[in-house]
């Protein structure tokens, strides 16, 4: 008895194939790119975690003193001022990577990697800062005498921010206003319209942003912000929860009435 041929694919058929594999591409796609992202904001958590339990242990050892925030104090001539260095735009790496083994939260957290987020802006090493409260730059005008310089100086410690994911290394610390509904430096988007913070008890959260005119500036060019935008009218974000709640996590309070 002969045997049929083995039958092969029509062109119609293999057609209906890929037409189904692109329909579940399509599908699946986005599931796996938020799985993706999921994992690099666990991972920039857990960096934010490592970070302040890294500053806790600073100030156990330093008799409560709060490390100092401000990245620009000291220069490069010395060391053992602040909790890393800002080495200044268009640094080489081995700069930056010297100027952060040279702050006093290395030797608590002696790991490069864990000082930049993973979505962080490419060629990057340091994407975190500390916030003005908590002993950095301490000529913030309106906010005078509430730059916090010791732990026992802190209260509801899970609700005082100390680093946020700032998406770069800057001049001194992390900058809000306290008797104003304004921002100051630009608040990030990170891992969705959000970002994470960490908080003086040692916890890690992920906040995600409400109000439209937050994220307008999250995504704003950082030049066209630092240049114009922060003068303009965009600043200004008067019944903005996000605003509200970031600056009551910096400062503890509201240094002002708010419009909402």
């Amino acid at each position: 008895m002969v045997m049929d041929k083995q039958r092969g694919f029509t062109l119609i058929e293999l057609l209906v194939v890929i037409a189904i594999i692109a329909i579940l591409m399509a599908i699946l796609m986005p599931a796996l790119n938020r799985a993706k992202e999921q994992g690099k904001r666990a991972a920039c958590l857990n960096n934010l975690r490592q970070l302040t339990l890294a500053w806790i242990m600073y100030a156990d050892e330093n008799e409560g003193k709060i490390v100092n925030g401000n990245t620009s104090t000291g220069g490069h001539n010395k060391d053992g001022t602040c909790w890393a260095y800002w080495p200044g735009r268009g640094a080489p790496e081995d700069q930056r990577i010297a100027d952060i083994k040279r702050g006093l939260l290395y030797p608590y957290c002696p790991s490069i990697k864990l000082y930049k987020c993973p979505t962080g802006i490419r060629g990057e090493l340091v994407t975190y800062a500390i916030v003005d409260a908590m002993n950095g730059y301490d000529a913030i005008p309106g906010a005078e005498g509430q730059i916090l310089k010791n732990r026992l100086q802190i209260r509801q410690s899970g609700k005082r921010m100390v680093f946020l994911d700032e998406g770069r290394l800057s001049p001194a610390s992390w900058t809000i206003w306290y008797d104003q509904e304004r921002w100051w430096d630009q608040i990030t988007a990170r891992h969705g319209d959000g970002t994470n913070v960490s908080f003086a008890d040692g916890r890690s959260e992920y906040w995600k942003w409400k109000d439209p005119r937050t994220i307008e500036i999250a995504k704003m060019d950082y030049q066209t912000w630092q240049s114009s935008g922060r003068q303009g009218s965009l600043s200004s974000s008067p019944g903005n929860p996000d605003l509200y709640k970031v600056q009551r996590a910096v400062w503890g309070k509201l240094g002002y009435t708010p419009s909402n």
